[in-house]
């Protein structure tokens, strides 16, 4: 037997400190066997104390407790913004590694929280957030508890992992991050030892959603992946159902330089049953073969469900589903664009799948569906934001999202649209512009505070091939670039003979879409 290298010493050491000193995951600890002999005493993970205790207590005036409620939160809060901080130093979530060892390495140390539920997993290169919310919504109308992740967020980390509707309260990610945070430093430094890269800031979010979803506990986790699918942080999950919703051009550098390539490393998620979006033939070849290869089932989009029909209302549309079980008629779905029906078809057939049999499908309570898409959001999806005059938010970011957004466009808000258009570095500026040109009368072209943002200037200079010239101005700060584009609406509506106002349209990434929500809407998360 040959002698143990340093660095393999120094690992075996550092597993063994990590046994001592992390402690047990939480989830495990709440999933114990609680005895219930004492009257009063502990019995789950509700956060009730014993009789005893209560009747000792004094009593607070009420004025007391919420000062210190308040006092509390600003305090989580604050500790929340160093967490993030460090967070956000970490390599980006686009700088990764095609392994998925320390992934397993820390979820193996958390005790594989992501085991501790059921799981949809979403891929694809548009709609995963939109089409994961309705999924959400649709499970959580059912009566479970359910998680949520997606990525990237609009404006607040937090954003990234969703309980039961709402961001993870700043208590519980402390909570979280206080079992996620140690192992994160174990594993960064055994992957150091050998030669490899620490954790990014998608893996650790990703490990952080894991065991806020098994400590809430969830009944079901909706997992939106980061970036491709293969070699993606989320990938760790086994999960019940596969989404892949529409795949395009995007993060070439990545994921390859064809539609083939690219469709290969999200087929890379693919397992027992899969619900298929629309797809170009290229990529449905691609597809289909992955599902071969899994030997599991596929239902696709257009085929064995999809929309019937539509109707366009007010704040959003009336449509009728074809599911994978059955019909959905008259469902009013609180989003607009014919994309968002789509994705709500493509949500519908993965919980279709998830609670029923797919040898046997059967539709969904009818009602059911009608409460859910009745009230779900997607903000930052075609969201207004603003009414006088009228400011919309798009996370449109590559050329197919920038062209279902400028057909969108076109049905909901006739009247003259002046862009506001912030494009990350690494994406096809042109083919972005080209795609937003037609719904457009003049643009302003800016950057958001994203460290990867072009400079506003030479996405000026893409713009004017574009558009020409005089129907382009360059604002590089972002709230002067909305308020200048807020004034040139004002004066198209000024000079109009028509009864159609003006309005803006801010979109090109999902920076650009976050921080116009912030800058008009600062009280929202």
């Amino acid at each position: 037997m040959t002698a143990p290298t340093a660095a393999a010493a120094a690992n075996h050491v550092r597993a063994l400190v990590v046994a001592i000193s992390v402690p047990v995951p939480s989830w495990i600890r709440w999933r114990a066997p609680w005895s219930e002999a004492t009257p009063g005493a502990w019995s789950g993970h509700d956060g009730r104390v014993s009789a005893s205790d209560d009747r000792a207590a004094k009593p607070t005036p009420v004025a007391s407790r919420r000062h210190r409620a308040a006092e509390a939160r600003r305090a989580a809060e604050a500790q929340v913004r160093q967490i993030v901080r460090r967070l956000e130093a970490r390599p980006p979530e686009h700088d990764f590694t095609p392994t998925l060892d320390r992934m397993k390495r820390a979820t193996a140390y958390l005790g594989d929280p992501q085991k501790a539920y059921r799981v949809i997993h979403v891929a694809g290169t548009n709609a995963k957030t939109s089409t994961a919310r309705m999924i959400a919504a649709l499970i959580s109308a059912h009566g479970l508890r359910v998680g949520l992740m997606t990525s990237p967020p609009l404006t607040d980390g937090l954003e990234r992992i969703v309980i039961d509707g709402e961001p993870i309260a700043p208590e519980a990610f402390i909570e979280v991050w206080g079992q996620v945070g140690p192992v994160v430093d174990l594993v960064d430094a055994q992957s150091a030892d050998d030669g490899g890269p620490p954790i990014s800031v998608f893996e650790a979010y990703a490990l952080a959603g894991f065991v806020a979803f098994a400590d809430a506990p969830v009944d079901v986790a909706v997992i939106e992946v980061g970036m491709g699918g293969t070699w993606d942080a989320t990938n760790v999950v086994t999960s019940d159902v596969q989404v892949i919703t529409p795949i395009a051009m995007d993060h070439e550098e990545w994921l390859g330089a064809d539609l083939a390539g690219i469709a290969g490393e999200k087929a890379g998620i693919l397992g027992k049953q899969a619900v298929i979006g629309p797809q170009s033939d290229a990529v449905a070849e691609v597809l289909a073969a992955a599902v071969a290869e899994t030997r599991g089932g596929a239902w696709w989009a257009g085929v064995d469900f999809g929309v019937v029909a539509r109707e366009l209302g007010v704040g959003g549309q009336m449509v009728a589903f074809q599911g994978i079980g059955g019909m959905y008629p008259d469902v009013w779905l609180a989003l607009l664009g014919s994309h968002q029906a789509d994705n709500a078809a493509l949500a519908l057939g993965a919980v279709e799948l998830l609670f029923g049999d797919p040898a046997a499908p059967t539709p969904l309570e009818i009602e059911t569906v009608r409460d859910a898409f009745g009230t779900v959001t997607s903000p930052g999806r075609l969201e207004v934001v603003r009414t006088s005059p009228l400011v919309v938010i798009d996370a449109a970011h590559n050329p197919a999202g920038a062209e279902a957004l400028a057909v969108a466009v076109t049905e909901v808000f006739p009247g003259p649209m002046v862009g506001l258009v912030g494009v990350l570095g690494d994406k096809d500026a042109a083919g972005i512009l080209g795609a937003l040109e037609p719904v457009m009368e003049t643009v302003v072209v800016t950057q958001s505070l994203a460290p990867r943002a072009l400079d506003a200037y030479a996405l000026g200079a893409v713009a004017a091939d574009v558009f020409g010239p005089g129907r382009v101005e360059v604002v590089p700060r972002l709230d002067d670039a909305l308020a200048r584009a807020v004034d040139l609406a004002d004066a198209i509506s000024e000079g109009a003979s028509g009864p159609l106002a003006a309005g803006v349209l801010a979109c090109g990434s999902v920076t650009v879409a976050g921080q116009v929500r912030l800058l008009l809407r600062p009280s929202r998360r």
